[in-house]
This record gives C-alpha cells, sequence and structure tokens, in this order.
C-alpha cells in the first residue's frame, strides 16, 4: 500500500460534523403580527427591533432556524406556495438590515390530524438538527405561546418567551394553566435576543 493511502478503518469513519448551536424562533406573534392564517406575502410587517435581534443572533454565532405551525395549508385557506412566498418576502425584508434566517420549517397541519410535526411536538426540530449538525442543549427556543415553550423544554432547550404584542394577559394566563415556566420573558424579541446573549 502506498504511504499516505487511507485505511479501509479510516475510510469507515468519517470526521464527526461540527456541532453548532441555533435560535430557534416561532413566526406568528413572534417575528411578525400574527393576522390569523396570513396568506399574502404583501401584508407581512416585521416588529421593530426584530431584524436586529436577528442580526445580533447570526453575529454571536447562533443559527437562526425558524419553525412555525400553518395549518391554514390544510384548511385550504392558503397553499404550500403562498407559506414559501412569505418566507421569501420575511428574508428579503431581513436582509435589508443585514439579517437572514438560515432556514424555515413549518407544520402544515390542522391540529386535530395530532401529527409530531406541529408544536409543542418536536419533529421539525430534530429534523432542523439533523440538517444543520445543531446541538440542540446549547440551543434556544424563542416564541410567543406556550406551545413554543412546551417544545423548548422537551428537547431541552433554553426557553425565551416574547408576549405577543397586546395579548400579554392572554399568553401569561396560558403558561399559568400549562404549568410552564420559561427560562427567560422578555416585551420585545429584541429584549429575548440581548437576553440570551447575556446569558452566554
Amino acid at each position: 500500500m502506498p504511504n499516505g493511502a487511507p485505511t479501509d478503518s479510516a475510510q469507515a469513519e468519517p470526521l464527526p460534523r461540527r456541532l453548532r448551536r441555533a435560535a430557534f424562533v416561532d413566526r406568528d406573534g413572534t417575528l411578525n403580527p400574527d393576522f390569523h392564517y396570513l396568506a399574502d406575502a404583501a401584508r407581512l410587517e416585521l416588529y421593530r427591533g426584530v431584524p436586529e435581534g436577528i442580526r445580533l443572533l447570526r453575529e454571536h454565532g447562533y443559527l437562526v432556524i425558524c419553525v412555525t405551525n400553518q395549518s391554514g395549508v390544510e384548511r385550504g385557506l392558503y397553499t404550500a406556495e403562498d407559506v414559501d412566498r412569505i418566507h421569501a418576502r420575511l428574508n428579503e425584508m431581513l436582509r435589508r438590515s443585514g439579517a437572514e434566517i438560515d432556514a424555515f420549517y413549518y407544520c402544515p397541519h390542522a391540529p386535530e390530524r395530532g401529527c409530531a410535526c406541529r408544536k409543542p411536538g418536536t419533529e421539525l426540530f430534530t429534523r432542523a438538527a439533523h440538517d444543520w449538525a445543531i446541538d440542540l442543549p446549547s440551543s434556544a427556543m424563542i416564541g410567543d405561546r406556550g406551545l413554543d415553550v412546551r417544545a423548548g423544554e422537551r428537547l431541552g432547550m433554553l426557553t425565551v418567551f416574547v408576549p405577543q404584542m397586546g395579548h400579554v394577559g392572554e399568553a401569561e394566563a396560558e403558561l399559568r394553566v400549562e404549568g410552564l415556566r420559561p427560562d427567560l420573558v422578555a416585551p420585545s424579541f429584541r429584549g429575548a435576543v440581548q437576553q440570551l446573549l447575556t446569558r452566554g
């Protein structure tokens, strides 16, 4: 065998992928106002401070992965193509401020389907972790609903709760009813990011 040629054992043991940390973010009610079954990308608006918050996350080495429930697809209120257009528009708006979401994962099913991909199910998170080599225990979940907190808890992630603007009382009541205690609570997405980065 020539010097330097790989052995069979070396070929059988590829180098491990370097794991990264991620900030998983909800979409409606967290990054943008929740219009209840948003179908038209032209109606998309971002909350103030969202582009800056996402840019900060990326500057500090976080992947930013959006995980969202979009039952309107199965309900026939909009199509998968509509969802893709909204996500493309979202990133187009973010890029104006030097920010970007690395990937979008969404569940198209209605709650009664009982699927594993609808939050608080964890299938989309584990799929993203596989696709992007993410270390879930060193990652975080930022969202405005108890189901976001529940999903993060199930995977051992840091949970950051950002009540939807105008619905603080309802959101906090939901947490109490479900017995959820997020690790961090912030009044805005940018505030959530700042708290997360302070925690290291």
